[in-house]
């Protein structure tokens, strides 16, 4: 067996100092380890995970996801939608639950069959880790040098690798709305282009913008293209996650994510991790125009969702209701002054630019210019 806190602090000379993930029995010890000696953010599901340890790769930090391997389905649209195509590496841990051979839950017997055949699927470099402490040494200086040349590695993790590890302070905190608005007055309703415009205009040299999937990213690229901007081109509902990582890394910059209703939908479990970790220099604008226009207009089913309510409950600082483009910018400068996780909501109408073009930047580039900007 590995001596977990001797191979925890391994990893922490390495760099790997920044954790997310969701629990495992077979990871439990090294999730303690990373709880009690590093900066751990407990994702609500495995995906989420996957886009915050890719913010805080953006923000400069080396982080490792923990997860068992029926989480591994939930990870596998920001695995090759996300830090693919973006070229993000990040070192994961992946448990084998229903290893071939040994007694488990029934639930787990198929994943342990296709475990390593999906990580194979996803081009993703892997290897058992080793219960050897030595030769768990070498495999991890290997996945090392996979990340130096921005290639995600995994351990596949069988049971019984880590000693056991006490958890010392984990403590829950509680996190509480502050100030919340609702409709008080008719909306204005403008259109998402002239939105994303208002927004792009109250930005600073300070500012790291990034825009949810779709036609939202493609017509800020239209607006202005720059190097603070990041335009998602997949991972659906994954962009405040990416903003919380990058958020909790570099606190000495403004992160605004400009998110939108079908997305938030798909992954709305992110809102509560956001308002429990609450960083300050966090932004999250909702655009809701009650549609996936990005795929021919069909329907959400957001207007039956009260999101100001919602995004209150989970504990963002502020919470506000915004009917205009003018109260718009007046609350955006305000959050500039005062920080503070804070959520804004605005109606759009549904549509979207004439002939919207596409970004003629590869998301590889786009990270590499944020990164020269961020540093």
């Amino acid at each position: 067996m590995l001596e977990t806190k001797t191979f925890g602090n391994h990893l922490k000379a390495l760099g790997f100092d920044f954790y997310t993930g969701v629990p495992c029995s077979f990871l439990k010890n090294l999730i303690n380890y990373s709880i009690n000696e590093c900066k751990y953010i407990a994702a609500a599901n495995e995906g989420d995970a996957v886009a915050i340890a890719a913010g805080a790769y953006l923000g400069g930090r080396k982080p490792i996801v923990l997860m068992q391997n029926s989480g591994l389905t939930n990870a596998i649209s920001p695995l090759t939608s996300l830090t693919y195509p973006f070229q993000i590496p990040i070192l994961g841990f992946v448990s084998l639950r229903g290893e071939p051979g040994l007694q488990d839950e029934p639930q787990h017997e198929l994943m342990g069959e296709i475990t390593v055949k999906m990580l194979d699927l996803m081009k993703i470099k892997w290897e058992f880790l080793s219960p050897v402490d030595h030769v768990a040494r070498k495999q991890v200086q290997k996945a090392a040098d996979f990340i130096e040349k921005q290639e995600t590695f995994f351990f596949v993790v069988k049971k019984g690798t880590f000693t056991s590890e006490k958890l010392n302070n984990d403590v829950s905190e509680k996190s509480e709305n502050k100030k919340k608005t609702r409709k008080t007055a008719d909306d204005e309703v403008p259109s998402r282009y002239e939105t994303l415009w208002t927004i792009n205009q109250c930005k600073d040299e300070n500012t790291i913008q990034l825009a949810t999937t779709g036609k939202t990213g493609r017509e800020l690229y239209e607006i202005e293209d720059a190097p603070n901007n990041i335009y998602m081109v997949g991972s659906m509902g994954c962009a405040s996650s990416l903003g919380l990582g990058l958020a909790c890394t570099r606190k000495d910059k403004d992160v605004v994510i400009i998110d939108g209703d079908g997305a938030i939908l798909m992954r709305m479990g992110s809102l509560a991790t956001n308002g429990y970790y609450r960083p300050e220099n966090m932004l999250h604008i909702l655009l809701d125009n009650q549609s996936h226009d990005s795929t021919g207009g069909q329907r959400t089913v957001s207007h039956n969702v009260n999101f100001v309510e919602i995004a209150a409950a989970s504990g963002y600082e502020n919470s506000y209701y915004v009917h205009s483009l003018e109260e718009l910018q007046a609350r955006i400068a305000e959050w500039k002054k005062r920080k503070g996780l804070t959520f804004l909501y605005l109606k759009n109408t549904p549509g979207s630019k004439k002939n919207l073009g596409r970004p003629k930047i590869d998301p590889a580039e786009v990270k590499a210019r944020l990164q020269l900007f961020i540093n």
